[in-house]
């Protein structure tokens, strides 16, 4: 007997040093495969073969003694043992981001990099040609800027700072309006000498527009807004890229919905009046409570919070003010971007 409780007690301390030993690439890849329910979904997301991520499931399923996902035809399910595991492996990661946020912050000097996520336009159009002036100012700091529609997860290390079309809800996340976004019908000078221009969302029919499809943008707002049942014979071109819209308006390709502080740019936009149509989408910037210690990020959120002043530039506003209003109020802006700029991001 007594040898057979030291047989039992040696197995049960070797089955938890196996399971203590599990590696943090396969809760990660767990995680990412009960958050896209897809292998080949989660593969993509963390750049490694759909082979290797089964792989790794296979050997924490087998650390842990039990099925953590249903496989059938329409992807992956939690298991019962998978769901009661999730809360803890979402902790485990959460407690890995804090410790790489101290180190991040940790420096004393200003030197060091500040990843930057935003939505492409505001990103491409009003941030990268100011980064110009802060870095003359502060040559240690690097900024890299991520401008994509895709919106970054600060909470999960994606980037230290994001600027995004909705506000995230996770509590350790600090949220503050940057200002709003006026979208507003525009036409090229081209265009307008052509074709004309609607002056009632009832007559978009004699017209084509442009269509953004892309993450962050409401795939169904566009019929919405505009009052239709559907888009159908009404698109003429359908991009991702906000500035494939600008450019494409630019062009005289159709009508496009910009925001009103394209005007700022220097952008040769005719504005569209269809019975007072106009649109809104606010601006959200958000970062880690980490992050309010770490001097360069104080600098960076800060000259953010500047350059999207409502006070200092109006398009930025809450209340509307019409494009055509918007040209002498903004001249600095013209000024400090220009045409040149303007012409050089659209050739791209």
């Amino acid at each position: 007997m007594q040898q057979l409780l030291h047989r039992g007690a040696a197995t049960v301390q070797h089955r938890t040093d196996e399971v203590l030993d599990a590696s943090w690439d396969d809760l990660k890849s767990f995680l990412a495969c009960a958050r896209s329910k897809s292998f080949r979904n989660a593969a993509e997301d963390l750049q490694v073969t759909s082979t290797t991520l089964m792989r790794r499931i296979d050997r924490l399923e087998e650390k842990i003694g039990c099925k953590l996902f249903l496989r059938d035809q329409s992807g992956l399910t939690l298991s019962d043992e998978g769901a009661a595991m999730m809360g803890d492996v979402v902790e485990m990661e959460r407690h890995a981001f804090n410790i790489f946020r101290r180190a991040a912050k940790s420096a004393t000097d200003v030197a060091g990099t500040v990843r930057v996520a935003v939505t492409e336009g505001p990103g491409n159009f009003w941030i990268l040609p100011r980064l110009i002036d802060f870095q003359k100012t502060y040559r240690k700091i690097t900024v890299d800027l991520r401008c994509a529609m895709e919106q970054a997860d600060v909470a999960r290390l994606e980037s230290d700072i994001a600027i995004q079309l909705e506000p995230p809800t996770n509590p350790d996340l600090i949220v503050a309006k940057l200002g709003r976004l006026h979208i507003y019908p525009f036409v090229s000078e081209t265009y307008q000498k052509l074709y004309g221009t609607p002056s009632s969302i009832s007559e978009i029919g004699n017209h084509r527009i442009i269509k953004q499809n892309a993450p962050q943008v409401d795939d169904s707002a566009y019929a919405r807004i505009l009052g239709l049942p559907s888009l159908q014979g009404v698109v003429g071109i359908k991009t991702n890229s906000s500035i494939g819209v600008l450019y494409a308006v630019e062009r005289g390709a159709g009508i496009g919905f910009l925001p009103t502080s394209s005007i700022a740019l220097g952008a040769p936009l005719v504005a569209v009046d269809m019975d007072g149509f106009k649109h809104h989408a606010d601006l959200w910037l958000t970062y880690h409570k980490e992050f309010r210690n770490s001097d360069r990020h104080k600098i960076v959120i800060d000259w953010l919070r500047k350059i999207f002043d409502p006070k200092a530039y109006p398009c930025f506003r809450d209340e509307f003010i019409h494009p055509n209003d918007l040209v002498p109020l903004m001249s600095s802006s013209r000024n400090s971007f220009g045409m040149a700029g303007y012409a050089a991001a659209g050739s791209m």
